[in-house]
């Protein structure tokens, strides 16, 4: 069920979205005259790479100039990628990789292989299930740019602050044995994160207090 779901929202999100997709694609275009799109590597359910495909929200810069973490105030986020994120057009081009079996709609957000190399025993529970657009985490996380703001370096603020929390919420998501009915809970408190976030952030604490595993943080 879980999978024919993904399969009705991708196909009904893509279709629908397009409407928004097409032009913000040919303004990220105009803007540099450079792909719209940024195609990142990924590691999915049972460590399997993929190519995850975002909306490009920042300029093309080299290899050498690339940070994992992007701060509120990153200097590489163009004008139309703050738009971009602002409305999370970014995500919804993920839904073709939910379409292609690649990510669901709720499960742990897909990492790097960085960060995936550097995961504990605890952490590799990660990967028995698909990665996610949403999950617990993206909702209490979802200002991670302020929260990087003004960092000399993010990604090692994100290493000290973010990440271990990130993996906690998900690892209270994967041992909740997902069903459809969890998902739909968390999609609904991913759109009501964006009219009510105290509301939100305090729905999520609920469900996170109900797993054991919370009172060993």
């Amino acid at each position: 069920m879980k999978r024919v779901f993904d399969l009705m929202i991708s196909i009904a999100g893509l279709t629908i979205g397009s409407v928004v997709l097409i032009p913000a694609m040919i303004a990220i275009w105009l803007d540099d005259f450079c792909s719209p799109l940024f195609i990142a590597e990924r590691l999915g359910l049972g460590g399997v790479p993929f190519r995850m495909v975002k909306l490009r929200s920042m300029r093309v810069v080299p290899a050498k100039e690339k940070v994992l973490s992007t701060a509120a105030n990153d200097t590489r986020i163009t004008r139309i990628g703050r738009l971009v994120r602002a409305l999370k057009l970014d995500e919804l081009t993920q839904l073709w990789n939910v379409l292609r079996g690649e990510m669901s709609l709720v499960g742990p957000r897909p990492q790097v292989p960085r960060d995936v190399a550097r995961y504990t025993e605890e952490e590799k529970e990660l990967l028995k299930i698909r990665p996610g657009i949403t999950d617990l985490a993206s909702i209490v996380f979802a200002d991670e740019g302020k929260i990087l703001r003004g960092a000399s370096d993010p990604d090692t603020r994100y290493d000290a602050v973010i990440r271990p929390w990130k993996s906690r919420l998900a690892l209270v998501y994967v041992r909740r044995h997902p069903s459809l009915l969890t998902d739909l809970r968390i999609i609904w408190l991913t759109i009501l994160s964006a009219v009510n976030r105290q509301y939100a952030l305090d729905r999520v604490s609920r469900l996170v207090r109900k797993d054991g595993s919370v009172q060993n943080w």
